[in-house]
């Protein structure tokens, strides 16, 4: 279990490892502290049980360029479970996207293991094997890591071979990996890893409901996001949630106004960021309210609430008569659109899910579906049409 700390090394296991037919994949990285993520040890794994590693991206004069290649490399099958962290951090790396890709989390939801199914619990399922989840929260950046630190590290992606292999077998099986083909495209966008500052107030957006407020949101954000890029330290560090919040709402523009909020720190005021925060208020309100892009809310949500409950019964049954995880094949912001709109523009009415759910909603909105209790389960009903 020695860890790679040269150029060399790497170049030399991801060599090996761009003969098989898929790598398994995990990283340890640290950002309670940090914007972005600090990665602190890469694992990876072939089918060859001999052919694993564990790699130090902290040592002195590494490059990552081999593992980087490695993840470029169309032929090779990148497995990860619950990717998207992982993801992250390849892109600000490297700015790519490992290609091709398959997701275990994902992949175990359409096979109906529930909503955001463990890894410990698919291990458990399909490798037989228990991880010890004792490092689990250990500092990843201290050096040197502990034997104990290093095993469970390999063991995530060890035993991620069999848990790969098996989900694969059964996506074949049932005729689903199309299925599984079209959320790894969300997973391999770029736009995906894009911390794009514009877009940040859309975190915080559920809180308000004027242009005015909106308008200070977006700009407060813009400014706050852009800081925590540039310091590499929280979001948070810079201006807690609250603290924007309460700028949007009561758009203050004078030191002494904004000083008078609750959420701003004593002195906050009379700081730099202060006297920026301020600019950004003026930015916000010399904008014109009819071009503030009000956050989408479902019309006539007090009108549809009976509706999106019966679909949420009928996403219910469906999930559980098909074996997939009702999380992926709708979100109840999509049942509340459906609910508004035989014709909204929502992933679970395209596609698989469509087919699956999407027309059943459908069908069950226009009185052409019932639902009826039998033995203790929901089932469905075709509703003949009346003359």
């Amino acid at each position: 279990m020695d860890l790679i700390t040269s150029t060399d090394a790497l170049a030399a296991v991801c060599n090996r490892l761009s003969q098989h037919p898929f790598v398994t994949v995990d990283t340890e990285f640290l950002r309670e502290t940090t914007y972005y993520p600090k990665l602190c040890l890469i694992q990876m794994a072939s089918p060859d049980p001999a052919e694993a590693c564990l790699i130090d991206p902290l040592a002195e004069g590494i490059s990552l360029e081999p593992f980087m290649a490695l993840m470029a490399d169309t032929n090779v099958v990148k497995v990860f479970h619950s990717a998207r962290q992982d993801l992250e951090i390849v892109w600000n790396l490297g700015g790519i996207v490992p290609e091709p890709l398959f997701d275990t989390q994902v992949a175990a939801m359409v096979c109906g293991y529930g909503d955001s199914v463990s890894y410990e619990q698919l291990t458990n399922d399909l490798a037989k094997a228990k991880i010890d989840k004792s490092s689990r929260f250990t500092d990843w950046s201290r050096r040197p890591l502990t034997d104990a630190q290093l095993t469970y590290a390999l063991s995530d992606v060890t035993h991620l071979v069999k848990v790969y292999e098996a989900l694969l077998d059964q996506l074949q099986k049932n005729g689903r990996l199309e299925w599984l083909a079209e959320e790894m495209a969300i997973l391999t966008s770029p736009e995906t890893y894009q911390a794009d500052p514009a877009n940040a107030w859309r975190r915080l957006a559920g809180r308000l409901r004027k242009p005015r407020e909106i308008a200070v949101l977006m700009e407060v954000s813009a400014w706050r996001e852009r800081e925590a890029q540039a310091r590499d330290v929280p979001r948070g560090r810079i201006l807690k949630d609250d603290a924007v919040i309460d700028i949007a709402t009561s758009a203050p523009r004078s030191v002494e106004a904004l000083g008078r909020l609750r959420t701003i720190p004593n002195g906050f005021e009379r700081s730099r960021t202060g006297g920026e925060i301020l600019e950004a208020v003026e930015r916000a309100l010399a904008r014109d309210p009819a071009t503030i892009p009000m956050p989408e809310r479902s019309r006539g949500r007090a009108n549809t609430g009976s509706v999106v409950d019966l679909l949420k019964v009928l996403l219910k049954a469906v999930a559980e008569q098909e074996g997939v995880a009702p999380k992926i094949i709708a979100t109840v912001e999509e049942l509340e659109a459906i609910a508004d709109s035989d014709s909204a523009d929502v992933p679970s009415l395209h596609g698989w899910r469509r087919r699956l759910f999407g027309d059943k909603a459908i069908a069950l909105k226009n009185g052409e579906l019932g639902l009826v209790l039998e033995r203790g389960r929901v089932r469905l009903r075709t509703i003949a049409a009346q003359d």
